[in-house]
This record gives C-alpha cells, structure tokens and sequence, in this order.
C-alpha cells in the first residue's frame, strides 16, 4: 500500500473493532502514527487483525474530561495530530419509540452524538494553530431513512451529519475539512448475533446484493484523510452499494 499519510497522526474513537480497527489499520498501513482511543481496550481483536496501533488510550468518549486527557496524551506522544476519526458508537437496544428506555435515549444520543461534538472541540483548536487538519465522522445510511425500532440511533447518526455540515462551514477557511461517512450494514463478528432472516432483509435493500466490507470503508476513510482530499468539506460519503437515495 502506499505511504499517502506518511509523517501524519491520527486519532480513531472506537477503533479496537469493527470498522474502526479496520480504518486505524489503513490509516497505518498509508503512513500515519494511529492512536486508538476505546472504552474497551483488549487486544484480542486487534491481535486477530495483525494490527499494533502506535498508541492505546483507554476512555470514554461520552465523557469530556476523558476526552481532554486523551488528547493531552495523545499530543504528549505524537506532538501533532492531523486526523481525527470519529469512529466510537453504539446501536442500542431494539425497541418502539414509545417503548425505548430513557437511559439509554440518553446513552445513545452521548456516545453517537455527543462524543463526535466533545472529539472535535478539543482537537480544532490545534488543527487551527497548524492551519490543516482533517475530521471524519461515522454516520450510518439510518441517519438518512430514519430506521424504525431504532429512533435514538437514527437521530443520533442524523444530527452527525449536520453537525459535519456545521463545523466544516466554521472552518471552511482554515485548511481543516470535515466530512461524514454514511455506510450500508457491514459484515462483522456482530453478525453472529443476528438471524439469517435479518442478515437477509438486510441484503434485500442493498442493490449491490451483499454487505459493506470492513476495508473497504478503511479504504475510503484513508483517502479521505489525506491531502489529495482537499476540496470536499461538509460531504457525507455514501458507503450503501447503492441503497442511498441522496
């Protein structure tokens, strides 16, 4: 692979599993110095993956104070960071609106929503001071269609996306883009805890006929954070194999 990020550091929430090991994985493999920020931070995932990140930091991402001491440590180690991922997320129980716990409205809506806000508001200040910087929020196709049985999370994806929009108008001036990226289901280990009925419903609406490869979203989040992506600010990045409508 190529050394597109090389002399870059980056930051990717959530990023012991799932799609955010895989995109800390590419971000490393093109160059940069990756470190990996997740509330569970056992090495079994990434040591299945063949992955050393650069760095480790056990926090929670919902917790400001945490967020500033990460990144704190984060700078200690790197003495810059160019990218921020905004990875960490959770889907939630399965439950009506009207049905849904209130605590965990409030545990969605703190994780999806709050942490991208609380990442981002301690990393721009230095990405400002350096004149370059690039963010990348983890939407989900749900925060498009607005998907039944899982409001929080709809809205909490949802409000990712105009909170990208937001931010990347705010600093549109200063070198520093900010996009989402909006995939399709993609096939993990979580999916193990699915029925082949759901797993197939949920084939049926992708035109593509299969799920979203972990990679492949690393693949286009690397791209993404790197400077050949200089004109695209305030975009959300469809990753649905054609299930998108806009």
């Amino acid at each position: 692979m190529d050394r597109y990020l090389e002399g870059q550091s980056a930051i990717v929430t959530g990023g012991m599993r799932g799609i955010g090991l895989a995109i800390a994985a590419h971000l490393q493999q093109r160059g940069a110095r990756v470190s990996v920020w997740d509330y569970d931070v056992r090495q079994d995932a990434i040591e299945k993956r063949g992955f050393i990140p650069d760095q480790v930091i056990e926090v929670d991402v919902s917790q400001f104070d945490g967020v500033q001491k990460a990144f704190s440590e984060t700078l200690r180690s790197f003495g810059t960071v160019d990218i921020l991922v905004n990875n960490a997320g959770i889907n939630g129980p399965i439950a009506l609106s009207w049905d849904y716990p209130l605590e965990m409205w409030d545990r969605v809506i703190a994780i999806d929503l709050s942490s991208v806000f609380y990442c981002s508001k301690v990393v721009i200040p230095h990405m400002k001071s350096r004149g370059y910087g690039r963010i990348i929020n983890i939407s989900s196709i749900a925060a498009k269609e607005g998907v039944p049985s899982i409001a929080p999370y709809s809205a909490a994806k949802g409000g990712v996306i105009a909170l990208t929009k937001a931010i990347a108008k705010e600093l549109a001036l200063d070198g520093i883009t900010v996009n989402a990226v909006a995939p399709a289901m993609v096939e993990t280990d979580l999916m193990m805890q699915m029925t082949p009925e759901h797993i197939a419903s949920m084939k049926a609406k992708i035109p593509m006929g299969r799920l979203l490869q972990m990679d492949e979203v690393g693949a286009l989040v690397s791209w993404i954070a790197g400077p050949d992506c200089s004109f695209t600010t305030g975009f959300t990045f469809d990753v649905t194999g054609g299930r998108a409508t806009y």
